[in-house]
């Protein structure tokens, strides 16, 4: 069922979206050199490595020469790439990943294969679920452009950070996943984009406040 729906959101997004994914390979591919889209290698299910597709936002083969979480002021971003960024739209040819099914529309964000080789037994969870286009994590984390742009170090903000709030998150997904979340976190991620709310569902606000405690413990 879950197959069928991506199939599904995917062509009708794709179809719909044809209009501003013309824009966006003009806007990108007349504003810096490299062309309109960006390929890199990322840990799908089971391990399994596969091109994540996205819109070009940094200069071109600039992946893995530098930080490899980027901030606002990275010289690596371009200007039409820090607003796609920023916006998300960047993300959005992963309609194709998600069509031929390398992806899902919901699922643990897909990961470089650096950070999936630090992954605890448990932590491994993870990899049983394909990667998704949003999750819990995507949410709560929204903002973390700035958070990273803030930070002295872009790498050590997310690996100390960002990601043990965001594995705990997407263990959650693997354990309480069903199509009536995946609704429901589909349509938390639209009204983030529009509203730019800081609120997130109770029982995500649960984890992350538990986590927030023990930070506090331990420091």
């Amino acid at each position: 069922m879950k197959r069928l729906f991506d199939i599904i959101l995917s062509v009708l997004g794709i179809v719909i979206l044809f209009p501003v994914f013309v824009i966006l390979i003009i806007l990108v591919s007349c504003t810096s050199h490299g062309g309109p889209f960006f390929c890199g290698p990322r840990v799908g299910k089971k391990g399994k490595i596969f091109k994540i597709i996205k819109f070009r936002s940094m200069k071109a083969n600039c992946e893995g020469k530098g930080a490899w979480n980027i901030s606002e002021k990275d010289p690596r971003v371009t200007k039409i790439g820090l607003f796609l960024r920023k916006s998300k739209l960047d993300e959005l040819p992963q309609l194709f990943n998600i069509f031929v099914g390398q992806m899902s529309f919901v699922g643990p964000r897909p990961e470089l294969q650096y950070y999936v080789d630090m992954y605890t037994d448990e932590e491994k969870a993870i990899l049983d679920n394909k990667p998704g286009m949003t999750d819990w994590a995507s949410i709560v984390n929204a903002e973390q452009i700035v958070e990273f742009t803030n930070a002295q170090n872009a790498d050590e903000a997310y690996l100390y950070y960002i990601r043990p709030l965001k594995i705990k998150l997407q263990l959650h997904y693997c354990y309480h996943n069903n199509l009536l979340v995946d609704l429901k976190c589909i349509l938390w991620t639209f009204w983030k984009l529009i509203s730019r709310t800081k609120k997130v569902p109770q029982e995500i606000r649960a984890i992350v406040d538990s986590y927030q405690k023990e930070r506090k413990l331990d420091s």
